[in-house]
């Protein structure tokens, strides 16, 4: 038996191919393009975009940010309340040391009903630059502008009190 592969290919698309080889055979495109690294190393300097992401050689897109420290920046402000709760039987549901989105406690986590889980925010007035990730929610008779920042122990969480302050949603 004889077996060939065969593939469709329209008449304008047959031009295009041969178009393209005799460009690569003539040398009118180039295939390898070789620059010394230090030419790579100016193109990678100069060409930032605006996103965070650098440009090199007009077709490769490398990460400029660290992914350990973004620098997130403010989508909006809001006006909230803020109180705290920690892994105390009497204050969560079946399990007190997995939160709603069924991840562990940590230090960090905040719950909230109205923003959705993996949400980014900044206490600034109380926590300064410190991120906290929405991970947990709040019994649903609390309000949308209602957060609870989980702590260790109860002591800290019931000295914590209720506070008036605003958040910084950032962007993920």
């Amino acid at each position: 038996m004889d077996y060939h592969l065969s593939f469709p290919v329209l008449a304008g698309q047959k031009f295009l191919i041969g178009l393209v080889v005799s460009g690569l055979l003539l040398g009118l495109i180039p295939v390898f393009e070789s620059k010394s690294q230090g030419a790579v190393l100016a193109d990678f300097l100069a060409s930032e975009d605006s996103n965070g992401l650098t440009i090199i050689e007009g077709n490769s897109l490398v990460a400029t940010s660290n992914p350990l420290n973004p620098s997130s920046q403010p989508v909006r402000k809001l006006r909230v309340i803020v109180t705290a709760y920690s892994s105390s039987p009497w204050e969560t549901d079946e399990d007190p040391f997995i939160t709603a989105a069924g991840t562990w406690v940590r230090d960090g986590i905040i719950a909230n009903n109205y923003l959705p889980f993996g949400t980014k925010i900044k206490l600034p007035e109380i926590y300064g630059d410190k991120v906290f990730v929405v991970e947990d929610r709040m019994h649903w008779t609390k309000g949308n502008y209602h957060f609870d920042i989980w702590f260790a122990s109860y002591g800290e969480a019931k000295s914590f009190g209720a506070k008036r302050t605003y958040i910084e949603i950032l962007e993920n």
